[in-house]
Parts: C-alpha cells; sequence; structure tokens
C-alpha cells in the first residue's frame, strides 16, 4: 500500500528540496517530455515563477492533445451535513452548533430532479462522516433512486473499507473521490483531533481500497491552506503516480480545494496566490497528461474564467454546499462559502465563449458493453 512508500520519505527534505530548485532545474525539466517526480519539484518551485507563460502554453496544448477543446461541468449534491468528526477548517463539524440535516428518500428525489433540470446526466454524492446516519444502509436505499436519473454516479463520503467499495460500485457508483487533506501527518493530527477521520493512516490508505475494489475513478487531493501547498501538492502527486501504477485499470482526477470562509474561520497556514494555484495546475498538466484537473466553485468567477484553456478539464457550476440546497431547504447552512455563483448555463456559454465545448455527461455504462 502507499503508506510503504510515503513512510520512507521525510516532509522536510522534500519541502527544503522544492525550495532548493534553481532556475536550471525548472528549464530541464520544461525540456523534457516524460516528466518526472523530481521534475514536477522543479514545476512547483519558487523558482518557476518566472517561467509561467512558458508552463502555460505547453500545459494548453499537452491538455488540447489528450482532452480535446472540451471541459466537463459537475455540481455537488449534498446528502447530509451530519458529521461525527472535528475538522478546524469545515463548516459541518461536529463542535458548530448548526442544524443537522439528512435528505429523506423524498427529498432526494426533488434535489434529483432539480439538478438534472439544469442540465446535468451525472451527479457528484455529497456527505459528512457520520457513519450511523449516513453509513452503507443509507446508501443502500438511495442509491438505487438517484440511479433512475442519472447513469453516472460519484461519490464524496467517509473512507470506508474495502468491501463497503465493491458493493456501492455493485450499487451503481463510478467515481469515489477522497482528500488526503494534508500529508502533513503531525499537522494533520492537529486540524482533526477528534472522530474516524482522526485515524491519518485510514484515510492515506482509501484509495488504496478503492482501488482493489475496481473503481472506475478515483479522485484525490489536498485542501490548499492546512500546509506548505507545495509539499501537500508533491505528495499528492507521488500518491497519484503510485495508484496509477498499482490501479492501472482505473482513471483518476485531481482537485485543488482552497480553504475557503466557513463557520468556525480557520485561516490558511499557507496562503496560495491566484498566480501559484495557476503555476500547480499547469505543474500537474505537464507531470502527468492523462489525469483529469478539476476546479470547483470555491474560485472567484474571473479565475475560472481565465482558467479554462490552461490545463483544467471539468468546472463545477451552480454548486449548493448545503444538504437541500437545490430545492429542499435553500437556506441550511452551507460546508463553505462558494465564489462563483452564476448558473450552469452561464457557465456553459462562457466555456463556448473560450472556444470550448462544455460537457454535461462524464460515462455512460453503455461504455463497458
Amino acid at each position: 500500500m502507499f503508506t510503504t512508500l510515503f513512510n520512507q520519505c521525510d516532509w522536510n527534505k522534500e519541502l527544503q528540496s522544492i525550495y532548493r530548485t534553481t532556475a536550471e532545474d525548472v528549464r530541464r525539466a520544461l525540456a523534457r517530455t516524460q516528466r518526472t517526480l523530481a521534475d514536477f519539484k522543479a514545476l512547483i518551485a519558487p523558482a518557476a515563477a518566472p517561467f509561467l507563460e512558458q508552463m502555460a502554453w505547453l500545459s494548453q496544448q499537452a491538455t488540447q492533445k489528450r482532452f480535446g477543446k472540451t471541459i466537463q461541468l459537475f455540481a455537488p449534491l449534498y446528502l447530509s451535513n451530519e458529521c461525527q468528526n472535528i475538522c478546524t477548517y469545515c463548516g459541518f463539524s461536529l463542535d458548530n452548533q448548526i442544524p443537522r440535516k439528512t435528505l429523506t428518500a423524498m427529498e432526494l428525489i426533488q434535489e434529483l430532479i432539480a439538478v438534472k433540470a439544469m442540465g446535468y446526466q451525472h451527479v457528484l454524492l455529497v456527505t459528512g462522516e457520520a457513519q450511523q446516519r449516513v453509513g452503507m444502509p443509507y446508501f443502500r436505499q438511495m442509491l438505487p433512486l438517484v440511479r433512475q436519473h442519472f447513469q453516472h454516479i460519484a461519490l464524496e463520503v467517509q473512507p470506508l473499507d474495502e468491501a463497503d467499495y465493491a458493493e456501492l460500485r455493485a450499487l451503481g457508483v463510478n467515481t469515489v473521490l477522497v482528500y488526503q487533506e494534508t500529508y502533513h501527518r503531525e499537522d494533520y493530527r492537529k486540524h482533526h483531533p477528534k472522530g474516524k477521520k482522526a485515524n491519518f493512516d485510514y484515510r492515506l490508505t482509501c484509495p488504496d481500497r478503492i482501488g482493489r475494489a475496481g473503481m472506475h475513478k478515483i479522485g484525490i487531493g489536498a485542501l490548499l491552506g492546512l500546509d506548505d501547498w507545495r509539499a501537500d501538492s508533491f505528495f499528492t502527486a507521488m500518491h497519484l503516480q503510485y495508484l496509477e501504477k498499482t490501479y492501472w485499470q482505473s482513471k483518476f482526477s485531481v482537485s485543488f480545494p482552497r480553504l475557503r470562509p466557513h463557520a468556525g474561520g480557520l485561516q490558511p497556514k499557507s496562503v496560495i496566490a491566484d498566480r501559484e494555484l495557476v503555476q500547480l495546475i499547469c505543474a500537474w498538466r505537464l507531470f502527468n497528461n492523462e489525469v483529469e484537473l478539476s476546479i470547483s466553485t470555491r474560485e472567484s468567477p474571473r479565475f475560472r474564467d481565465n482558467i479554462i484553456k490552461l490545463g483544467i478539464t471539468s468546472i463545477s457550476a451552480g454548486s449548493k454546499t448545503n444538504p437541500g440546497g437545490y430545492a429542499v431547504a435553500p437556506q441550511s447552512l452551507e460546508q463553505f462559502e462558494i465564489d462563483d455563483a452564476r448558473d450552469p448555463a452561464t457557465i456553459a456559454q462562457v466555456i463556448r465563449d473560450a472556444g470550448y465545448e462544455p460537457i454535461w455527461k462524464d460515462w455512460d455504462h453503455a461504455l463497458q458493453l
């Protein structure tokens, strides 16, 4: 499992290595067509900042060659804000005194209809981490309802056991997203003082369990701002490289969530500026031409409009981060504040105006026939 490789690494040594990178290291990385983890370090380092224009051009070319001029649209549908973890950065954290809600079957149907009416043909289901309220029995009840409306189902919930992922796959789940939040073991413990999520290693090995269960696609990432974003991104890249080699039959995606305002108000330890986020996205594309790269409504409209041509392949639109946010309970507390509140039709037009085609459907079971 990935823990064997991860435990051989030293966070501080890798961090120092990134900041020791020189302009010549960056030039060598840019000159290559097949890039290594060492090249990725160079491309995310401060030394690469003056090369951003070249990186952006190369990233655009690599993305168009692999994915064409397409951008996939998606929207999260929150099933529940109940959570048994204390997380310092999350509005759903157990210690936040907020009204808790889990969708009933009828409420879920209302939400599914509302999301589909926006044009979507796939859906991302999200919950807090409350095993008793939104565990496997809940998913067994709700997923057949979702299947009646959507062919492609993605899930972002608490880490589960391998047998659970195999069952979820049988129930129609095609994609599972699980974010490590931060790969810094000590800081991870600080930000997750209570609940099952406090188990760093169980979360770190979650993509292994998803991969062994044969899931079609696995999504990973780090919450940018909990620790040094460059080091967290390096370990995310190492994780992806391991997963691709080990579970080569699955597809993979990487997301770039930055800390956003929420109930609790944690300030980022490491701020990543817009220009640096562009650098990171381009570095990812130059490191890996195959991985899907995703940007959410956490980001501003201006940033999202400008990033369309520079390496991402999917973008959320019209997102609600509260259970029932589309139809049932629009005023319930969001997990985090979104920045880009434009509706999906507007985002689709922005994509067309950029010369790209908006894609509303991720994948179909017919592809397996």
